[in-house]
């Protein structure tokens, strides 16, 4: 999974072990790396973002006027791969098409930079185009790179412009990560962070962004990154259902456990009991977590967790545990998340082409408990 920093070819893409991956409620050293093309490498002293579309006042802005023109906020969240635990849905569902993710395509960071609302506030939205045949339509704000990618000479992706404007969706123009200069591999100098939605729409290295009428055209918009219909069973027949299912956004509530994990060996206390751990995380906009449960029992039962860091917070992963009772012999652990919006995680989610927004019941397979 693996790939070159410099390949377009074979881009890198990597996750951390679950293990190190939950030790540290912030994310540091371990997230997660996807690419479609080669890393960018730019300098902050002469990269622009530009904004037009459908703006009164199209903007060309500096990361130097980025940090002094405008507010800084500080948002932290997590950001996901959309094929997060595509594995479990190949190996319990169906064979899907796309990297074997794991677990671990997840990252809980503090992300600072100005807020894209006060960046659209200063250029101006053109209201005169929000009504279209007497309706409101929706509009959509595309952000775009200059990436050579796999599939596209550019990568780009959008949202709705309402959710841009929402003060409290905290959509931002990312200049720092975990309180540090963003890496070149995270987005240097700038990259777009969008709680909440899946982590394909936000867009690296952007330099620019578009008010516009409809979604983004770019490749990973159009034609990835969607749960196409079940008849969508191969590549050739995905093809009637491109155009007519939409991308992905908002991702689904989630849980992982991440100790024990499937297959490995774990002695019971002399209570009976074995410590479970992992992490969870909310639907979209619809945070915090509120309740994660575990079962030792096939589900037969359910325990409530501690939920150890996160609690509360809108946009960011949990972390939990609980010391969960277990018969001896290889068993199977399971556990589920609910969010404030009462979102619960089902068994099994929709099974998929492309392996995306898998979020069925958290498990570890064949734990030998001893």
């Amino acid at each position: 999974m693996v790939g070159r920093e410099d390949s377009v070819e074979e881009p890198l893409n990597r996750e951390p072990p679950i293990k190190a991956l939950v030790s540290s409620f912030i994310t540091k050293n371990d997230a997660y790396d996807r690419n479609h093309g080669a890393i960018r490498h730019l300098s902050a002293s002469t990269h622009t973002v530009r904004v037009d579309g459908l703006v009164n006042t199209p903007l060309s802005l500096s990361i130097a006027q980025l940090q002094r023109d405008y507010k800084q906020y500080e948002v932290t969240c997590a950001l996901q791969c959309a094929g997060n635990r595509r594995h479990t849905m190949r190996t319990l569902l169906k064979e899907v098409e796309g990297i074997d993710w794991g677990d671990g395509a997840v990252m809980n960071c503090k992300w600072k930079g100005p807020k894209l609302r006060d960046v659209l506030l200063k250029a101006g939205i053109r209201t005169d185009k929000m009504q279209t045949t007497g309706e409101q339509r929706k509009m959509h704000v595309a952000f775009a790179s200059q990436q050579e990618c796999q599939e596209e000479n550019w990568y780009g992706g959008s949202i709705e412009l309402d959710r841009v404007m929402r003060e409290d969706a905290n959509v931002l123009l990312a200049l720092e990560m975990n309180g540090q200069t963003l890496s070149d591999k995270h987005g240097y100098p700038v990259r777009i962070i969008v709680p909440g939605i899946a982590g394909a729409r936000s867009v690296k290295w952007v330099d620019g962004i578009t008010v516009q009428q409809e979604e983004s055209q770019n490749h990973y918009q159009q034609r990835d990154y969607k749960i196409l219909p079940p008849e969508a069973v191969d590549m050739k027949s995905a093809e009637n259902f491109w155009g007519s299912s939409p991308p992905i956004q908002d991702m689904p509530v989630n849980s992982v456990i991440a100790r024990p994990l499937s297959g490995e060996k774990v002695e019971r206390s002399p209570q009976g009991t074995v410590m479970v751990e992992g992490y969870a995380l909310p639907q979209g906009d619809q945070g915090p977590v509120v309740r994660v449960e575990v079962s030792g029992d096939e589900g037969e039962s359910w325990l409530d967790t501690e939920i150890v860091e996160g609690k509360g917070e809108r946009w960011c992963w949990v972390l939990w545990r609980a010391n969960v009772k277990v018969e001896k012999g290889k068993r199977r652990l399971l556990s589920r998340a609910t969010d404030k919006g009462g979102n619960a995680q089902k068994e099994h989610s929709q099974w998929n082409l492309r392996g995306v927004g898998y979020n069925g019941y958290g498990e570890s397979r064949d734990v030998e408990v001893v």
